[in-house]
């Protein structure tokens, strides 16, 4: 299916509703694209909690109401820590409630504890000013949140049709062009998500969001020729396990058939067999691996928590 469907140029909702709700609940799995992402359009506070905190019970509707009367200026993911502790660990969460402002990927405030509701305000107040605009977001804010969201939850189709709108009025915008790229790939549509990268110029190939697709890209087109080849190349590893060629030949296949956290598994034992094999070149895929997962995928973080584990130990 073409996660491609211009319209009319419009910018409305993938189903041609209004955009969601500026309060969600997220998860680990969800992070990259209900936080890390939209911070990129605007500044996403979240809300680490827990059912058994009572500050937190305070606290969290008092967010709620600060964020609704900010218009769409912020947005707010809530982030149960019990049900998500690779996350809380990941950004050293030690007590709730925790707030933390991300903005472009990057956390760039935080408290701890329930505040008064006049103390949240200015807190929101301040990060609008500093990092945010004031009112309502822009248009193709919005579209490029909702099709994040699409995107999050399967929709290709609707979520490259909104990044397709957001295109027909900037060109040049680097989060669609990333997300476009995006949708091709989810759709097994590598030469397309190249046509796109291709496009690109030089002065925005710098950016973040494009040179993780990139590394995607790459990433997928080494591994679709051999990702048949699987249990072949499973078999010749299992015969001679230090044959480590033949074990870097299946990481790039296992992580073109789909299966990253099979391929990483496979990168860290080339690791622990020999170090700086080929050069580090074992070391070398895994991070792009992890560039294209994003940094808050479950399967980057834990495949870095392996990695730590291996070079420290």
């Amino acid at each position: 299916m073409e996660p491609i469907n211009p319209g009319d140029g419009s910018l409305t909702g993938a189903n041609g509703g209004a955009p969601a709700a500026m309060v969600k609940e997220s998860d680990t799995a969800g992070f990259m694209a209900d936080v890390i992402e939209v911070s990129d359009s605007v500044p996403v506070i979240v809300d680490f909690w827990a059912t058994w905190c009572g500050p937190c019970k305070t606290l969290t509707p008092i967010l709620e109401s600060v964020v609704a009367k900010a218009n769409g200026a912020v947005r707010m993911v809530k982030i149960d820590v019990d049900k998500n502790p690779d996350l809380s660990g990941q950004l050293r969460i030690q007590s709730i409630p925790t707030v933390y402002a991300f903005r472009n990927g990057q956390p760039v405030d935080a408290f701890q504890g329930a505040l008064p509701e006049s103390e949240v305000q200015a807190w929101v107040d301040k990060l609008i000013a500093e990092h945010g605009g004031s009112g309502e977001p822009s248009p193709i804010e919005l579209a490029l949140a909702a099709a994040e969201e699409a995107f999050a939850a399967d929709d290709i189709g609707g979520a490259g049709a909104l990044f397709a709108q957001v295109l027909n009025q900037d060109e040049q915008n680097t989060a669609a062009l990333a997300g476009m790229a995006r949708c091709y790939l989810k759709a097994d549509k590598i030469d397309k998500a190249r046509e796109i990268i291709d496009q690109i110029g030089e002065d925005l190939r710098g950016d973040d969001s494009i040179h993780a697709v990139i590394s995607a890209i790459e990433l997928a087109e080494a591994g679709s020729s051999s990702a048949g080849e699987t249990d072949s190349l499973r078999a010749r590893v299992a015969e001679d396990p230090a044959d480590l060629q033949t074990r870097f030949d299946l990481a790039v296949a296992l992580y073109g058939g789909g299966d990253a956290e099979a391929a990483i598994d496979e990168l860290v034992e080339i690791i622990r067999r020999e170090r700086e094999w080929n050069e580090g070149e074992a070391r070398a895929q895994l991070l792009k691996i992890f560039e294209a997962q994003g940094p808050m995928d479950p399967v980057t973080i834990a495949g870095r928590r392996k990695l730590s584990s291996l070079l420290f130990s």
